[in-house]
């Protein structure tokens, strides 16, 4: 079985001057927001849900590119600030989970 990839290209957006806390701290409330809606939206939480799956899995695919988008940000800032090649850790991550397993 061949490993299946999912390509995402998202803007560095404009106007903002981020930092490296500024973004992990974003995107912790990004996450924050995908586990609620996961958790409210399924039920989790105790409450009736009052949405079709489709409504849920549409909300969840929302907050979910937000997590998305503030994880590309981090990555321009690393780039930018930190003189990071995301490309290199790309590659290094790809070897990681071949070691471990997790793809061929």
């Amino acid at each position: 079985m061949e490993t299946e990839y999912k390509a995402i290209s998202l803007p560095k957006l404009n106007n903002l001057k981020p930092s490296l806390e500024s973004t992990a701290l974003k995107l912790m409330e990004e996450a924050g927001e995908l586990a609620q809606a996961i958790g409210k939206f399924r039920g989790l939480n105790g409450e009736s849900v009052k949405m079709s799956n489709k409504d849920v899995a549409e909300k969840i695919s929302e907050e979910l590119l937000d997590v998305a988008q503030v994880a590309v940000s981090m990555m321009f800032v690393l780039e930018d600030q930190y003189n990071i090649s995301i490309d290199e850790k790309l590659k290094e991550h790809i070897e990681k989970l071949k070691k471990k397993g997790y793809i061929k």
